[in-house]
Order: C-alpha cells, then sequence, then structure tokens
C-alpha cells in the first residue's frame, strides 16, 4: 500500500476506534508504524488516573508497570511532555538533554534496559477536563525519531482529537443508556468513573440524594459510614486489579427514616471496558422489603460470604444466638463467633441485631 493510502485507511481506523474501542491496538501498530517506532500507546489521564491501550499487551504491561513504579504525577517524562506537547508531536530531546536523560531515573531504571527510551509523543486537552496522550516509542539505540516521522504524526494529531471527543460522547451515551435501562427496570443505578465520581445517574438513582448517596466533586459517597468505608475500599480497586475486591454488595440498615437496601457495585473490567472506557463501575441500589427468614444462597450471593458464614448467618437470623447455631451447625462456639465476626465485617454492620435486621430485610416479602 502506497503511503498516501496507508495514511487515509489510518484515519479512517481512528475513527472507526473510537466507535469499536477494540480496534485500538490496529490502530496504534500502524500509528507506530507510520513513526518507524516499535509500538504506541494511548493514554487518558483525569485526575491523575492514567488509563492504556496500546498496540500490543506487552507493551502495556511494560508501561503500566513503569507507571506503578514512578507515578504518572512524579514521572519527569510525562510531566515535560504535558508542558510541552500540547501543540504538536515532540521527541525526547524536545524536552531533555543529553546530560540529563544520563540522570534521569526513567530512562536509565526503566526505559532503556526494556528496549525503549526514543519517544515521540503529543498531548491533547478535551473540555471535559481529560487528557489524551498519543505515544509511539522505540529503543534508545535507534536514537531520535525523524521530521518526516514527526510531520506525519501531526499530521493524524486532528484526527486523533475528534475521534477522543467522539470516543468520549459514545462513552457518556453508553453510561447513560446503562442507567435508563436499569431505571425502566426499577433499579437505581448510576455509572461510576474510575475515581467513584458520577457519570450518570437515573432518576431512581438520584431520589436517593442526599439521603443515601452524596454526589460528591470527588467521588460519590454512601451517608451510612460502614457502607461509606466499603465503597471507598470497592473504588479504590478500579485500577488495581491486584487488589482484592471481596465485598461487591454493600448492605444498609434502616437508617434514619430511610428503607434496607443493598448496593451492588459491578467494577467494570475486560471486554467490558471497550464499551464503558471511562467507566469504572456500575452501581446498583435495591431497595428490600422485611420478609420471615434469609435463604443462605441468597445470603451469600448479596453478602459475598462464603458458604459457611451464609450458613451461620441464616441460622442467626431465623432466630438463633451463636452457641445454638454452632450446634445446629456442627461447628465449635469458637468457630461460630469467629466467622460470626468476619460476617458483621462484610455485611458492614456492628452487632448481632443490625446482622438479624439487615439479613430478615434481604430476603423480600413472603
Amino acid at each position: 500500500m502506497a503511503g498516501n493510502e496507508f495514511e487515509n485507511a489510518l484515519i479512517d481506523g481512528i475513527y472507526e476506534a473510537a466507535i469499536v474501542p477494540e480496534s485500538w491496538p490496529v490502530v496504534l501498530r500502524d500509528t507506530a508504524r507510520i513513526a518507524n517506532c516499535r509500538e504506541a500507546l494511548l493514554g487518558t489521564v483525569l485526575h491523575d488516573d492514567v488509563r492504556l491501550l496500546a498496540s500490543s499487551q506487552e507493551f502495556r504491561v511494560d508501561y503500566e508497570e513503569i507507571l506503578q513504579r514512578i507515578p504518572f504525577a512524579v514521572n519527569e517524562r510525562a510531566q515535560r511532555l504535558l508542558a510541552r506537547g500540547r501543540h504538536g508531536f515532540i521527541t525526547d530531546e524536545d524536552v531533555f538533554s543529553d546530560d540529563e536523560i544520563a540522570q534521569e531515573p526513567v530512562y536509565q531504571e526503566f526505559l532503556i534496559p526494556s528496549g525503549y527510551g526514543s519517544g515521540v509523543a503529543t498531548v491533547i486537552s478535551a473540555p471535559t477536563g481529560d487528557t489524551t496522550i498519543v505515544h509511539c516509542e522505540r529503543s534508545f539505540a535507534e536514537g531520535i525519531v525523524d521530521v518526516q516521522a514527526i510531520a506525519a504524526l501531526d499530521r493524524l494529531r486532528p484526527h486523533f482529537a475528534r475521534a477522543g471527543l467522539l470516543g468520549r460522547r459514545l462513552a457518556m451515551e453508553r453510561a447513560r443508556a446503562a442507567s435508563q435501562a436499569l431505571e425502566m427496570m426499577g433499579l437505581p443505578a448510576a455509572v461510576l468513573g474510575l475515581r467513584g465520581h458520577v457519570l450518570d445517574a437515573n432518576g431512581l438513582f438520584q431520589d436517593l440524594m442526599p439521603g443515601v448517596f452524596l454526589d460528591r466533586a470527588a467521588r460519590l459517597t454512601l451517608t451510612y459510614g460502614p457502607a461509606h468505608d466499603m465503597l471507598a475500599t470497592v473504588i479504590a480497586g478500579f485500577e488495581r486489579a491486584d487488589l482484592p475486591q471481596l465485598v461487591r454488595s454493600l448492605p444498609i440498615p434502616a437508617w434514619r427514616g430511610t428503607s434496607p437496601m443493598v448496593v451492588h457495585i459491578a467494577p467494570v473490567r475486560g471486554r467490558a471496558r471497550d464499551i464503558f472506557s471511562f467507566a469504572g463501575a456500575i452501581i446498583v441500589a435495591t431497595p428490600v422489603a422485611a420478609g420471615a427468614g434469609p435463604d443462605a444462597g441468597l445470603i451469600a450471593g448479596l453478602f459475598d460470604l462464603t458458604p459457611a458464614e451464609a450458613r451461620l448467618a441464616a441460622t442467626i437470623a431465623a432466630g438463633h444466638p451463636p452457641r445454638d447455631a454452632a450446634e445446629r451447625l456442627g461447628v465449635t462456639e469458637a468457630t461460630a463467633r469467629t466467622t460470626l465476626k468476619r460476617i458483621l465485617a462484610k455485611t458492614g454492620t456492628r452487632r448481632q441485631a443490625d446482622l438479624v435486621g439487615l439479613l430478615k430485610s434481604a430476603v423480600g416479602p413472603s
């Protein structure tokens, strides 16, 4: 394919990827090729949260490791790019001297040993407050990217800017469509961003503000303290695959005149991130009505309990104190009390009486 034909096809691919995000790796491989580089990244930055799409899985993993070791906010290479790369593509030579590169840890300890170190990149700022970075990389030994390659990348830059804006708009529309679809099912729901802030909330969810939820600028919070702390832990894990996310259902007992409910959080990960590209989670609040006695299987599903924890919780909710429950389940009283402590922690309750009330409410109408 001739140079102009290849470039025109790449431009078409950029706009296609804005609509079909799983196409980005192919587009980024072609972008790297036009820059005579090995790899390319598309990074989205919002309040120091960084989301990376890459031309290869290996390159994405390598850069995520660098960002974990040297956070974006203190990465000197990244910060100089943000300061200087807002009008076109720039190289390392534009922001660092040879002596600085020889002393800079991000080069000497990470990039060059990993086979990288010569980059060309640009920064595109959006009215929404987020920033898109297009970045191509090759080995330090290959030298600085030449002016012809930079000119080709600069021709692509406005297309990346438009595609970024289109992708963000589509992501917001997908978030809105998801919350509205859940509203049609009678469920209060919201889509949260990577920092836990509300991207979109349906009318039923908004009706729970400020009694249950508070839409803070930094992130969504809960008025009920124990559930608030549990939500903060879940939000902290949106972008951290290495953090356990054991609690995804947050129980809220009847409190301050509100009905008991369970708040379910589904983190957006894997291929779902291609659809909700700027989302961290979908959150759904399920009001529950009083019932006769909860089933162990239902309890396990609602509150992320193990089978043993769920059986004990159901037995206690049926009116049996820990000693009697232990006898019925064939375990020691000490084991039952240790298990009960774990149940209280997972359900966000502090007393056995609160736990019983919450679990009875979770079964729904009898």
